[in-house]
């Protein structure tokens, strides 16, 4: 048996930034992380706002920025915006990159974890490793008590025959048919003529045709003009929109095994599915003083997750307004309404840190949605046995 004075299951986001946090504070800790696929991080791109993260902790994650652009925009039918808030990415091969210059962290790849405890990791070639602090951030797996909506989306990174013109992310494009949902184009600009475009769509469902998706992203980039000469990379992903649940029933099941982090943990932006700020808040509150076992470490991380939960049920509320009271194929108009809101709040909104003033303002007026489906959504519905998702769609 190999010990380890910390392992992690799983090399993602959360397990990555927060192996390296602990890395940075006691460069003796030996750490461990086991991935199942063939590389740190697997195949992803993150993205956040510059002004979702603490300046201290933001200083921290520089070395993880890929890119970033001093402002985005957003497309829709009636009403185009561009934004000057700081926009930033993160890519697969960049936490790979970053975590390999670091001497004190062994990362064991194409290893599957069949069982991860407290105080131990065993793979499924028979290798057992362990150590006094265990975490797991495999993605959520298999969630029960939450109902979700889904974020899903293919991406294709592509090198274009000419330069596209854009020198900011088009972080929602809805002029597009609104089929299968909310749907909108995301547009990151690498270089001149690289870029990522996304086709993401907010469903009900969490089926995905690759082809149909590749076929319509192909079509979008005729449209603006732009010859696709390579596609270097494809994408997809499903993320978890949160409509109502019980944190305490999903906990209840947290507190036993190796730690959560992560989508594990159940942290994450329950509107945008972003969880770069939650992965590195979590990440520096851990590498603080905290000893390095799984029974303290613990309650920090459920801490941490509660108040999450709790400062966020207006945006469940909100996700219960695009998912019941509006239309699949009008949802958009809530979120064009949104994108007319002062820049402050919109901010605020990406942050997790929508204030009492905020809510008001968003709820102001007359309702985007049907009146009636809109005081029906305020309440959140009884969870029952649909209220999960399939095992391993999410990760």
């Amino acid at each position: 048996m190999t010990s380890y004075d910390v392992l992690f299951a799983g090399a993602g986001l959360a397990s990555s930034l927060t192996a390296y946090r602990l890395a940075r504070r006691t460069p003796s800790l030996h750490i461990g992380m086991v991935e199942q696929g063939a590389a740190v991080g697997g195949n992803h791109t993150w993205c956040f706002h510059e002004t979702d993260i603490a300046p201290a902790i933001l200083e921290g994650l520089k070395p993880f920025i890929l890119k970033r652009w001093p402002g985005q925009s957003v497309r829709f039918p009636g009403h185009d915006r561009d934004l000057p808030t700081p926009y930033c990415a993160m890519t697969s091969q960049r936490l790979a990159a970053v975590l390999s210059g670091v001497p004190s962290i062994d990362v064991i790849t194409g290893a599957q974890v069949t069982k991860a405890t407290a105080d131990r990791l065993i793979l499924a070639d028979g290798r057992e490793l362990s150590a006094p602090c265990v975490f797991d951030g495999r993605g959520p797996g298999r969630v029960r008590h939450m109902r979700l909506g889904f974020q899903k989306f293919l991406g294709l990174e592509v090198t274009l025959a000419a330069p596209h013109g854009l020198n900011q992310p088009i972080i929602m494009d809805a002029t597009v048919p609104q089929t299968d949902g909310y749907r909108f184009v995301y547009v990151l600009p690498f270089s001149e003529t690289e870029l990522l475009i996304e086709d993401t769509y907010y469903a009900d469902g969490f089926d995905l045709s690759e082809s149909h998706l590749e076929a319509e992203i192909i079509h979008y980039a005729a449209r603006k003009g732009w010859t696709i000469a390579t596609i270097s990379r494809r994408e997809q992903g499903v993320l978890p929109i949160v409509l109502e649940g019980d944190f305490e029933a999903f906990w209840a099941e947290r507190r036993t095994g190796a730690v959560p982090i992560g989508l594990a943990a159940g942290l994450f932006h329950p509107v945008t599915g972003y969880s770069v700020p939650d992965a590195a808040t979590l990440a520096d509150r851990l590498g603080r003083d905290t000893p390095l076992t799984s029974d303290r470490v613990r309650p920090i991380v459920e801490d941490y997750a509660r108040d999450r939960w709790s400062a966020h049920g207006f945006y469940r509320l909100l996700n219960r307004l695009l998912f019941r009271a509006a239309a699949p194929d009008q949802r958009y108009i809530v979120l064009e309404r949104f994108y007319r809101l002062p820049i402050p709040l919109i901010e605020r909104f990406y942050a997790g840190e929508t204030n009492t003033g905020d809510k008001l303002r968003v709820l102001a007026g007359k309702p985007p949605v049907p009146l009636m489906r809109a005081i029906s959504a305020l309440r959140p519905q009884p969870l029952g046995h649909s209220a999960g998702m399939r095992e391993g769609i999410l990760g």
